[in-house]
């Protein structure tokens, strides 16, 4: 009976977010590298999660001295890795890693716990995001946060590719999505206060996702996240 309801629960979360549209958008962020055999079956993963999750692809660094150099990595991604490792109580990181709205952690590839987890965050109380495009930057409006929060914008291109042609993934050609490549603290609000600020962007960043999200100091809970899709100016609820 307990894995019958946990496959109605998988099936519920990774379908699409038609049948239930106001619940809150969830933060998937996966920590992957291009160098790890283990991570291609979780950046696939992250391709099917329900829509209204908004989804992060963090390449870390330590794999790039191992036989292939991933063109995406970012030694700020091994940083935020390992502060999650710290606040997990984990003994180092790992890939593929994947972490929900900054509360639960698990094996990148693990759809049943990604289920399960995205829909027990959906639930959770979050603040209210306005993201609008605007000239080179983005109009960020913030209400009703449920807790004190530091700010964050991450810009991520929406799908690329990469043919590997050594190391633990030699022959494949890889597929991502929402590859982080900024990601900066652009503020900091109170418990049910509000925020507004215009940001600069990126060039190219029309082509790319805009991601706000805020996490709760020491890298904890996520209390609320917005994505401006590819190519889309003002964020549609």
């Amino acid at each position: 009976m307990f894995r019958n309801l946990l496959l109605a629960v998988s099936c519920v979360a990774l379908s699409a977010g038609a049948a239930n549209p106001q619940r809150a958008p969830v933060l998937v962020e996966l920590f992957t590298s291009e160098g790890c055999s283990s991570c291609p079956p979780a950046d696939r993963l992250l391709q099917k999660l329900d829509p209204r999750s908004i989804v992060l692809s963090e390449h870390v660094d330590y794999w790039d001295q191992l036989g292939w150099k991933d063109r995406f990595s970012s030694h700020a991604f091994t940083q935020r890795q390992e502060k999650y490792a710290g606040e997990f109580g984990l003994d180092s990181p790992y890939t593929p890693q994947m972490v929900v709205d900054g509360a639960a952690q698990f094996t990148g590839g693990d759809s049943q716990r990604a289920a399960v987890e995205i829909a027990r965050a959906a639930g959770h109380p979050k603040a209210e995001i306005s993201l609008t495009r605007n000239g080179s930057g983005a109009r960020v409006e913030i209400h009703g946060s449920p807790g004190a929060a530091e700010i964050w914008l991450a810009v991520a291109d929406d799908a690329v590719s990469s043919q590997v042609s050594a190391g633990e993934n030699k022959g494949r050609d890889l597929r991502h999505v929402a590859v982080v490549r900024s990601l900066r603290k652009i503020g900091w609000m109170k418990r049910g206060g509000t925020f507004s600020t215009q940001v600069e962007l990126p060039a190219g960043a029309t082509e790319q996702r805009v991601v706000v999200f805020l996490q709760e100091a020491g890298q904890s809970r996520v209390v609320g996240a917005a994505m401006l899709p590819a190519g889309e100016n003002q964020l549609r609820q």
